[in-house]
Formats: structure tokens, C-alpha cells, sequence
């Protein structure tokens, strides 16, 4: 692994990296918000993901920014999606409100979710939505918020999330609808707008699909954003792990991709030192 080293963890800096907030503030050491800025700035990188409008000032006062906003949905915001119409409404007006506070911040990014397949969400008993009904549900509540997105120059970035692993509950979701690589492209293909994208996470392809170079040239003209993390497990992206980040990261370098990459793994040791590892591994 790359050598350990006081200051930043940024030298070249031709991957744009950002960390996922709340990796580190439920596992180890449980950072506040504050404690995170203070990481963030200390390894080099300018940028958070997930946090709360309501919490942007702190950011701001690190001179940094949020480059994936929330949903706003409360609880576990994957769960209720767009892939069913009775959310369709609260998805919406929460999503709305969250695009509006990024257009006056300058953030660019919400993410979104397909929603759990069954037709209550949080009731496998209440029968299941079939995924013709899914990709069509979607593109229908997605073509109103992006009409929205378009307006605000925001990025509406819909994201693939592992069913495998059942594990933890942030490691894999059984149950998602969204598992599917393919069926989210067809959704933001479906929707057809510039302000629709695909967060590609290569934890969670690696787990349902592998090839994720060859996934990510697949759908590279709609990818908007990137997760990482060490699989299995969902840790360190350390040699304890399978994944290959340095080609994967000089992958998305000559592919011309502009966006952010967010370090969204679950600390299992000193969260500042696997950050700093992480940072470096894909500093190519």
C-alpha cells in the first residue's frame, strides 16, 4: 500500500476525490461533522458527500463542498423510490427542495434511488413491483424532478446498489430493485436527460456483475459519479480486499470522466490512516 505520510494525501490530483460522510460517523471512532471537515481538509480533498442542507455552513467554513446531496427522504432514504408511484409525491417534494438548496450553494449532485421492490417497500409480504413496472414508474417520477434539475443545473445521479450481500445493512440491500446495472441505464436512458445520471459504484458493481472496466466503458456516457470501497466487506481499500483500484482509476483518467470519486467505505481500523491509504491508492 501506498507509504504513510503526515499532510495530504493528494498529489497529482487529476482524480477528483470527495468522502462519504456518514462511513465515519457510524462505525469506529463515530466522527461529528466537525471532526470530518477537519479530515477532509487535513488529506487534501475539497469535498463531502451526504450531508444535509441544513449542515452546509460548517462546510463551507472548511472551504468545502457537498458533492452529493441527499435525498431529503428520512430514514433509510434507499428504500421508498421511484419505482413506486404511492412515493411519487413526498419523492418529489423533498428532492425539489434538496435541488434548489444545491443550485444556491453551487453543489452539483443528489442522489436517487430506485426504491425496494416490493409494492409496500418495507413489506416483503405486500407482493413485488415486476421490473417492466419499476423502469417505467421511474422514468415517470424522474422526468419531473429533472425537468426541475435541468432548471437548476443540478445532476440527478440514480445509483445501482448491491441485493447479495445481507451481511449489514449498508454493506448490500436485499430487496433493492435497482441491482441491475442495465436497469438503470434503461431508466436514465429512458428519461433522456442531461440531468440524469448513473452513480457507478464499483463496490456494488463488483459485487453483482464484476468486469467493472469493461461495465464502466458499457455506460460511461452516463456515469455521473463514483463510489469506492474494498470488497467483500465493504472496508479498506487495502490489499485485504479484490478490487484493483489504480488501472480502474487510470480507466476513468483516459476515458475523459470529470466527475468526483467518493471514498464510501466502512472504517474497520484507524479511519484517518485507511483514508489516507484510499486517497493515495487512487491518486493515479
Amino acid at each position: 500500500m501506498p507509504q504513510q505520510t503526515a499532510g495530504p494525501a493528494v498529489k497529482h490530483g487529476r482524480i477528483h476525490q470527495s468522502i462519504v460522510y456518514w462511513c465515519f460517523n457510524i462505525a469506529g471512532e463515530k466522527w461529528d461533522l466537525q471532526r470530518m471537515c477537519e479530515v477532509t481538509q487535513e488529506l487534501g480533498c475539497d469535498a463531502l458527500e451526504i450531508v444535509a442542507p441544513e449542515d452546509w455552513g460548517l462546510l463551507q467554513k472548511f472551504g468545502l463542498k457537498c458533492v452529493m446531496a441527499p435525498n431529503g427522504m428520512p430514514g433509510a432514504p434507499f428504500v421508498k423510490g421511484f419505482n413506486n408511484p404511492i412515493y411519487h409525491a413526498e419523492l418529489l417534494t423533498r428532492a425539489t427542495e434538496v435541488i434548489d438548496h444545491c443550485a444556491q450553494a453551487g453543489f452539483p449532485n443528489i442522489i436517487a434511488f430506485t426504491g425496494y421492490k416490493w409494492r409496500n417497500a418495507e413489506d416483503p409480504q405486500s407482493g413485488e413491483i415486476s421490473n417492466d413496472e419499476c423502469i417505467a414508474n421511474c422514468i415517470a417520477g424522474l422526468k419531473q424532478l429533472a425537468r426541475h434539475a435541468e432548471k437548476q443545473k443540478v445532476t440527478i445521479c440514480l445509483e445501482h446498489l448491491n441485493t447479495r450481500d445481507g451481511s449489514h445493512p449498508m454493506k448490500g440491500h436485499p430487496g433493492y430493485q435497482g441491482d441491475d446495472l442495465d436497469l438503470i441505464a434503461r431508466i436514465v436512458h429512458g428519461v433522456g436527460s442531461p440531468r440524469l445520471k448513473i452513480l457507478f459504484d464499483i463496490y456494488h458493481v463488483q459485487i453483482m456483475h464484476g468486469d467493472v472496466m469493461r461495465r464502466f466503458d458499457q455506460h460511461k456516457d452516463i456515469i455521473g459519479h463514483i463510489h469506492t470501497a474494498g470488497n467483500p466487506g465493504r472496508a479498506e481499500l487495502d490489499d485485504e480486499q479484490e478490487i484493483n483500484y489504480p488501472p480502474i482509476m487510470r480507466k476513468l483518467l483516459s476515458s475523459g470522466y470529470q466527475g468526483y470519486v467518493g471514498q464510501e467505505f466502512i472504517p474497520t481500523r484507524d479511519p484517518v490512516a485507511g483514508l489516507r491509504e484510499a486517497i493515495q491508492l487512487c491518486d493515479v
